[in-house]
């Protein structure tokens, strides 16, 4: 195989993002050969937009029954990620597919089983991964620079929205069509980079408010405590109500702390390990010597057209890709126990039970006020930073 013909399922705002720089090129040995939607004015716009050479259908399944494409990317509402991924790979394709990886554990776990036994590639779109301050945060941490980490403290509040974003779909904001609020619609890059960076927990508690600052069912303020393995503790806080905002990640370790805020990376070192200087110290009120280093970091980073060309060439040559789907299941671990907790009203270990979760999260999908037909599209420009 010389070239990948791809698909695209899904043309809201992401889909059509995809289709944007495929036709541009932006992808090496990739052509977008088809694409898909249920709405007849995404495919309308589709068959004036995206030329002669790309086929529009109407479902996954006619896409599938034509046969036109080797792989697809999937930029569905959240809870077809997986059922259109385990479809995909029945017919042996490769599959990339936006975040998150599903709404729930139990989904996902099937499309993570179903990717295994095709042996196909199995991309996820966390394209945060590829932006340099986070890579040399995970490279600093994986060094051992910090020592043994105490604490991780992320305060990601600049996800502000107005009512009219929640209100320009029926859809948006609902446990029957989103399955989620900031949690699961904002914040799975959020998740998915503190666990990728500090590694997962081993239990949580959570406090989650449902429609605190908006007219919606689902939740837009979260503040979770976790317990890791090794003693450390973590908090996450997140809110889509609060203007301005905070994007404000530290960490502290034996030998200091690092603090990443916007794109400024500052290591804290302390001189001596402070395990050693608690024991060993004998002035009462002194601190280890400490000096504050300034990290460089490129700029750049964070493209989705990144992470589709690495997943081409992993179909093609078989280098890694920069996030392999199966990974999608550890921000969801997390996502899902902060809900369970909250709902709950008690402490969730990790892995979440996902037939609890399942259970509670139905309850509230036949609640849920979602309404089938939906609003417009709003353009996602803008929107995909940290």
């Amino acid at each position: 195989m010389e070239s990948v013909r791809i698909g695209i399922v899904g043309l809201g705002g992401m889909g059509s993002h995809h289709a944007s720089y495929l036709l541009k090129g932006e992808v090496p040995h990739a052509k977008l050969t088809a694409v898909c939607d249920v709405a007849p004015d995404r495919l309308a716009w589709a068959k004036e937009h995206l030329g002669e050479g790309v086929a529009a259908y109407e479902s996954a399944d006619a896409l599938f029954a034509a046969k036109v494409v080797d792989a697809i990317v999937i930029a569905t509402p959240h809870y077809f990620h997986p059922p259109i991924a385990v479809q995909a790979f029945g017919h042996g394709l490769h599959v990339l597919t936006e975040k998150p990886a599903g709404v729930y554990t139990r989904q996902v776990r099937e499309m993570n089983e179903a990717a295994a036994r095709s042996g196909k590639a199995f991309g996820i779109m966390f394209n945060q991964r590829t932006v340099p301050v986070y890579q040399k945060l995970k490279e600093l941490m994986d060094s051992g620079e910090l020592g043994t980490m105490k604490r991780s403290v992320w305060i990601i509040t600049n996800w502000y929205r107005a009512q009219s974003y929640y209100d320009s779909g029926g859809w948006r904001a609902t446990w029957a069509g989103e399955g989620g609020g900031v949690l699961i619609n904002q914040c799975p890059h959020n998740l998915d980079l503190w666990q990728w960076i500090c590694g997962m927990p081993r239990r949580l508690r959570a406090f989650v408010a449902f429609g605190k600052h908006h007219d919606i069912e689902v939740e837009d303020d979260a503040t979770a405590y976790v317990e890791y393995p090794n003693g450390a503790t973590g908090l996450f806080v997140t809110t889509t109500g609060e203007a301005p905002g905070t994007n404000r990640l530290e960490i502290a370790g034996d030998h200091g702390k690092l603090v990443l805020e916007g794109n400024s990376l500052t290591f804290w070192r302390t001189r001596t390990p402070v395990s050693r200087h608690i024991r060993e110290y004998k002035g009462g009120f002194g601190e280890p010597e400490c000096w504050k280093c300034e990290i460089p970091v490129r700029q750049g980073g964070g493209s989705h057209a990144e992470v589709t060309r690495k997943w081409v060439e992993n179909i093609l040559k078989g280098t890694p890709l920069t996030v392999h789907g199966a990974e999608g299941i550890n921000s969801l671990q997390i996502s899902n126990a902060m809900l369970l907790s909250a709902w709950t009203d008690a402490w969730v270990d990790l892995p979440v039970d996902e037939g609890l979760f399942y259970e509670k999260l139905q309850e509230r999908v036949r609640a849920s006020a979602a309404k089938k037909a939906g609003g417009k599209t709003m353009s996602v420009e803008g929107t995909f930073g940290t």
